[in-house]
């Protein structure tokens, strides 16, 4: 799984979900992608299978490119603990999706293998997307 490194601050605030993505709504490196519509929280685990899913229906030609990591931590409690105590720990990582933002490009590919493969790939998100073209 998709996770940093190392981080300044442990556990972070949930943070709101404004505006639209002005950054990587774009295509820079390949010809098709894959761009949100709504918003929301896009977890490692998603990711990963999203990327097998590209990788398996491509058959490793042409080239992938993940355009978003996971940056963000969730914590989580148990369900058998009781109220108080705190903050839980870190459960899962995730990365902040707005409006615009591009999550994969592909290129080298023929343009109905690409958009399949990225129609394959846009179910394992419980976000709206769709795919783009140069």
């Amino acid at each position: 799984m998709l996770q940093p490194k190392k981080r300044k601050h442990k556990k972070e605030f949930r943070g709101k979900m404004r505006g639209i993505s002005l950054k990587g709504s774009t295509l820079a490196y390949g010809d098709f992608g894959l761009q949100a519509v709504d918003r929301g929280w896009i977890t490692s685990r998603q990711l990963e299978a999203a990327r097998k899913v590209i990788v398996k229906h491509t058959k490793r030609k042409g080239k992938t490119w993940l355009k978003v990591f996971p940056h963000k931590p969730v914590t989580a409690k148990s369900s058998e603990v009781k109220r108080g105590g705190g903050k839980g720990e870190i459960d899962r990582y995730v990365a902040v999706i707005k409006p615009g933002r591009v999550i994969f490009e592909l290129g080298g590919l023929t343009e109905e293998v690409a958009k399949h493969a990225l129609k394959l790939a846009a179910q394992k998100f419980p976000l709206k997307l769709r795919v783009i073209s140069k």
